[in-house]
């Protein structure tokens, strides 16, 4: 769909790019009084301007080359004052669905933090909605005033129908059907199935097959130096998983790309401080080495965007060029568009920054447009922000409950040995307690003695009459009340803990009511949520309203005492991290990749 902001084709107006980078002709904008930041050579040249024509760059020249009035044609001239410009920042890995919002709502947080380009895995959607929510996702994608690539979901559902229920089942036939229709559709996604893929599963090897056999990238997911390279020779070449130096470090050497992600240390997804060490101090070379944001939401993408997360590589030590790179030059190259994007150079798009000494973005030009400027969206991005794509009626009405069901599991009358998931801070691991349970009269003797709570999972497709998984979980520091979320990954049915029956059967119902959403209750009471009606996952409000709710929402889940972050709570069914998940088919051993009773 062509909008004011698209940009033609190279192979359209490289005479008009010629003739204005020889000054026969003037250019449409000229960025002039700058510092180019060049990702090519990892420099900063001092005095420099840009000229920009057909939403491309034409050439970059000395501060004061153009002269008004000189060439024949109409010029934006715009000062920069002694600024730095920077190409705009490539994400190679984020989940838009994470950010609980729509692709048109999720550009304003993007462009603010000087992101133009984004590569999106959406598998969420897909497990919930199947291609047809991918397609959705897609349609969004191009109303929104940014370049936003598919990296095809890969692993629809995480694992079989056996460990869990999901709305989704992407099959390799779906799947190369998507990258013969969608152009956008550049890579295979994340295959978060790894160790299926290290044991040669036949299903994830065919989904291997249908983005091998046509040329595409394939993302990876592994956990574990043992399965590096199982998953290289099956094809696999990214991972954006390095937590640690070495595994960073099997990684290259296994010929991967590695995408190091940052995020709000106060969650699990700021492990680039670590792995940045098998660069600076393994010596590994940091030419397959990209920056990533993987999850955000709505309140993080704000403060913690990519740009952030290339101040923070600055911060471990590598070099302010080197770093900008990481996030626009090399992720251009991971996807062979380094010749459309990544640099500032002529024929590449006018996806440019201004940013401050400190890197901090101020301006963004997408496709040679003014959209922010100092620091605040300009009335054309405004006028784009308000004309969104509307997701259809069915994207609405994703989440299908039972009339009744019981939340929390029956109390043991006979001494027992519970399967019990303990989490593992800072990370997302978990690990799988055994704890001896003697005769007790209530359930709060339990809690008290082993630092427990209610786990619950409940499928929400329609698929089993509202199948209940019942868990144990320990160290999350509820200790009265409930949290529920439908963004349960990866089949996206509800989770819920809690340390009572009625505050849980309340969260329950609160997410029902929001036709999706994520909610805090005590007492009776609900004391903060936010509503996610597409599909369960997305809120059709703009980026500030999400952004608002978002953060009263983090206040009430530490005010009820919960120490993991409710992203990371949502992961506690993803059946395919180790060491112990629940679904709705109740506890995962993930290792053995097998449902457990939870009591035996």
């Amino acid at each position: 769909m062509l909008t004011r902001f698209s940009v033609p084709p190279l192979h359209t107006v490289t005479r008009t790019l010629a003739a204005t980078a020889m000054g026969r002709t003037a250019p449409e904008l000229v960025i002039t009084g700058a510092r180019v930041l060049s990702t090519y050579t990892e420099r900063i040249h001092a005095e420099r301007e840009l000229w920009i024509t057909q939403g491309r760059i034409a050439a970059v020249k000395p501060a004061g080359t153009f002269r008004r009035g000189a060439l024949p044609g109409k010029t934006t001239v715009y000062d920069a004052r002694g600024g730095i410009v920077a190409p705009g920042l490539i994400d190679p890995h984020v989940h838009i669905e994470s950010s609980m919002m729509t692709a048109c709502a999720f550009a304003e947080a993007a462009l603010r933090n000087g992101t133009t380009t984004v590569f999106c895995d959406s598998h969420e959607i897909g497990n919930v909605c199947d291609v047809a929510g991918i397609e959705w996702m897609l349609e969004d994608a191009r109303r929104a005033p940014l370049s936003v690539f598919l990296t095809v979901p890969s692993t629809v559902p995480a694992t079989n129908s056996t460990l869990e229920t999901a709305g989704g089942d992407l099959t390799p036939a779906k799947i190369g059907r998507i990258f013969d229709r969608w152009p956008e559709a550049v890579a295979l996604g994340e295959k978060m199935d790894y160790i299926p893929v290290a044991l040669g599963d036949p299903r994830s090897h065919a989904v291997l097959a249908e983005a091998l056999r046509r040329g595409r990238p394939v993302c990876g997911h592994i956990y574990g130096r043992e399965f590096v390279a199982a998953g290289a020779a099956s094809g696999i070449t990214d991972t954006h998983e390095s937590i640690d130096r070495e595994i960073a470090n099997d990684f290259l050497e296994n010929g991967l790309w590695i995408f190091l992600r940052g995020g709000n240390p106060q969650t699990p997804w700021h492990s680039l401080p670590q792995a940045i060490k098998a660069v600076t101090e393994l010596g590994a070379n940091p030419k397959r080495v990209c920056v990533c944001t993987d999850d955000r939401d709505a309140d993080d993408l704000f403060r913690f965007g990519l740009d952030w997360v290339v101040r923070e590589a600055i911060n471990a030590g590598i070099s302010p060029t080197a770093a900008w790179s990481f996030g626009s030059l090399h992720p251009a190259t991971r996807y062979g568009m380094d010749g459309e994007i990544g640099g500032l150079a002529p024929a590449r798009r006018a996806d440019v920054v201004l940013l401050n000494d400190n890197l901090e973005v101020q301006n963004t030009w997408y496709g040679g447009q003014l959209v922010i400027e100092r620091r605040k969206t300009t009335p054309l991005l405004e006028r784009a922000l308000t004309r969104r794509y509307r997701y259809p009626r069915a994207a609405y009405q994703t989440v299908k409950l039972a009339r009744k069901v019981r939340l929390s599991p029956p109390l043991p009358t006979a001494p027992v040995t519970a399967n019990v998931i303990r989490l593992v801070p800072p990370g997302i691991l978990t690990a799988h307690d055994r704890v001896p349970f003697a005769l007790a009269p209530s359930w709060d003797d339990h809690f008290k003695t082993h630092q427990l709570c209610f786990l619950t999972v409940v499928e929400r497709h329609g698929k089993s009459g509202g199948r209940v998984g019942h868990g144990l979980l320990r160290d999350f520091g509820l200790t009265n009340g409930a949290v529920a979320s439908s963004v349960g990954h990866d089949a996206h049915n509800i989770v819920l803990a809690g340390t009572n029956e009625a505050d849980l059967q309340l969260a329950l119902a609160t997410i029902k009511r929001l036709r999706g959403g994520v909610c805090v209750v005590r007492g009776g009471k609900v004391l903060a949520s936010v509503a996610l009606p597409i599909a369960g996952l997305l809120s059709d409000q703009r980026a500030g309203v999400v952004a608002k709710e978002t953060t009263a929402l983090k206040r009430a889940w530490k005010k009820v005492g919960c120490l993991v972050p409710y992203m990371g709570f949502n992961l506690l069914p993803l059946s395919v991290i180790p060491e112990l998940r629940l679904t709705d088919r109740g506890p995962i051993d993930v290792l053995g990749m097998r449902a457990i009773p939870l009591f035996e």
